[in-house]
């Protein structure tokens, strides 16, 4: 279990409610500012970063509201669509869901154009969703009704994979439209061909409940999840097993993505509300550490074996912070910077991570 050591956000945002939910756009807005969103209570603000690491002669964060949207109920997921951009006819496209069971799909001009698409047929609380990478044409999302249902921007639904528990999380490969990866609660992680609509590959957590799981969509070898107390790392190549298993949260893990500029990095949350809820930044340990660490290692193993084990395990990976702070909701990485951003009581809250 880490250490309880506290550092305070590198930057806050102050916000007029409490933050749900909170996502920076994993694609390029065509300027130097990224889009981010965040979501509460019956509404959705979307606005524009830019921090002093991207541009000197800014002093912290540079946050401009672009617009808030209405919504009916309190967002409890949201995704980007890769169509949102700011250059040339400036578009909006995100997708949410609420606890009604229903996705709505919001597009806005930023002026005079702003259409909501509503989409039903999950049964069930929808957990998670996410939009092809590549064009932006379709959305699948995950439901506590055992189901992940892929779905054009007409709402029509064209896929529905049959799980066999609820659905967690759902991740598309950044560049192989066809294969998708969907997280089940009970600790299965499983690769779907969307041609054949069946599973190619499969992982095990050995444990559950599985509570998030992320690809590291910039090397797709890897993936991370939380499951109780803990955080697991696997390499698909090598084993349906975790390659890696570590205690990190007392009160349960919550949350688990992957850094979009370090594949060596990682965050993961503890269940919100919570008193000792932590944010907690994870560091891979450099590849040739790692081999330094092997050498001694195999020595010890001459002597203990056990002692081996234990070393291997508690030394292999390297916390980079810990930030002890009451965690909010929602968790999202900068799409080029070692940032990070969780929500929480009228404020977001950004750490950067020095590499």
């Amino acid at each position: 279990m880490q250490e309880d050591s506290s550092r305070s956000p590198s930057y806050t945002v102050a916000c007029e409610d409490y933050v749900h939910v909170v996502e920076f756009s994993p694609f390029s807005s065509g300027t130097p500012a990224s889009l981010l969103a965040y979501g509460g209570n019956q509404y959705v603000v979307v606005g524009t970063c830019l921090f002093q690491e991207e541009d000197m002669e800014i002093e912290g964060v540079e946050f401009n509201v672009l617009r808030a949207f209405h919504h009916e109920l309190r967002v409890d997921a949201l995704a980007w669509s890769p169509e949102s951009r700011l250059d040339r006819i400036p578009t909006i496209r995100f997708c949410t869901a609420a606890a009604d069971r229903r996705l709505r799909l919001l597009t806005s001009d930023l002026q005079d154009r702003h259409e909501v698409k509503v989409m039903e047929g999950h049964t069930s609380y929808i957990n998670h969703l996410v939009f092809e990478p590549t064009e932006g044409k379709q959305i699948a999302s995950v439901s506590d009704d055992h189901t992940c249902r892929v779905w054009d921007l007409d709402g029509n639904e064209s896929t529905t994979l049959r799980l066999r528990s609820p659905g967690i999380s759902v991740c598309w490969h950044p560049e192989e439209v066809f294969k998708l990866m969907v997280a089940e609660k009970k600790g299965t992680i499983r690769f779907y061909d969307l041609v054949t609509q069946q599973a190619i590959l499969s992982l095990d957590c050995g444990q559950s409940p599985l509570m998030s799981a992320d690809w590291c969509l910039t090397n797709t070898i890897k993936v991370g999840a939380v499951a109780g107390n803990d955080w697991l790392i696997w390499d698909i190549t090598r084993s349906s097993y975790p390659q890696e298993k570590r205690p990190a949260h007392i009160d349960k893990a919550r949350l688990f993505k992957w850094s979009r500029a370090n594949e060596n990095l990682f965050a993961t949350t503890g269940c919100p509300g919570k008193i000792s809820s932590q944010l907690l930044i994870h560091h891979l340990g450099h590849p040739q550490v790692s081999q330094m660490l092997f050498t001694v290692q195999i020595v010890i193993f001459l002597m203990v074996f056990t002692a081996l084990v234990s070393c291997q395990i508690l030394m292999s990976l390297q916390p980079v912070m810990i930030g002890s702070v009451p965690v909010g909701s929602g968790l999202s990485w900068h799409r080029t910077l070692p940032l990070c951003v969780i929500g929480g009581d009228r404020k977001l809250c950004f750490w950067m991570t020095e590499m």
